[in-house]
C-alpha cells in the first residue's frame, strides 16, 4: 500500500508519497509527471517520514541546509538510479550541468560518452523532487533547461540556496 501526505509549500502544494517506512515520491501538485510512481490505490495518512520529510522542507523553504535526510526508497531502472545517485551528490547552493552528469554515467560505465539527453530524460523523471535536487541541473552554457515542477520554481529553488546570481540572469 501506498500513502501521500500534503505539504503546502511557498511555491504551491506538494503531495509527498511513501510505503508507510520511506519516502517514494515528492511532487509539486500538476507538475509533468505527477505521482508517476504512486499507485491508483493509496490513502492519505501521517507516519513518521512524512514529519521527518516536512520538517527538512521546513528547514530547507526557510532558507538553511537540512542537516538530515529522510529515508529515500527509490525503484525504476539501474541508468535512472545511477543519475539520481549523482543528483543526490550535488552540494547545496551548487550546479552541475547535463553533460558534466553525462560525463561521470559514461565514466562509470566505462563507456566513451553518454547522451546529455538520456541524461535530461532521468532527471525529469526524479520522483524526489528537491531532496534529490534535481533543480540543481543546468545547461552546458548556462541555461535553466527544463524543471518538472516548472522553470519559475527551479529559479526560485536556485535563488533559495544563493546560487551565484550571474548563472541566473542567463534566464
Amino acid at each position: 500500500m501506498q500513502y501521500t501526505y500534503p505539504y503546502l509549500s511557498p511555491l504551491g502544494k506538494i503531495i509527498l508519497a511513501s510505503n508507510g517506512t520511506c519516502l517514494t515520491g515528492l511532487w509539486f501538485e500538476g507538475q509533468k509527471y505527477f505521482a508517476r510512481t504512486l499507485g491508483a490505490e493509496h490513502e492519505e495518512r501521517d507516519f513518521p517520514v512524512f514529519r521527518q520529510t516536512t520538517e527538512w522542507l521546513d528547514t530547507y523553504f526557510a532558507g538553511k541546509r537540512p542537516d538530515f535526510m529522510p529515508e529515500l526508497e527509490l525503484h525504476d531502472t539501474p541508468f535512472r538510479l545511477a543519475v539520481w545517485h549523482i543528483l543526490q551528490q550535488i552540494p547545496y547552493g551548487e550546479v552541475i550541468t547535463y553533460k558534466e552528469i553525462a560525463q561521470e554515467i559514461a565514466r562509470q560505465r566505462n563507456s566513451g560518452s553518454m547522451s546529455a539527453q538520456a541524461i535530461g530524460g532521468a532527471v525529469g523523471h526524479n520522483p524526489i523532487s528537491i531532496l534529490i535536487p534535481c533543480h540543481r541541473v543546468i545547461g552546458s552554457h548556462g541555461s535553466l533547461t527544463g524543471y518538472a515542477g516548472g522553470v519559475f520554481r527551479k529559479i526560485s529553488l536556485l535563488k533559495l540556496e544563493g546560487i551565484d546570481k550571474s548563472i541566473l540572469d542567463k534566464c
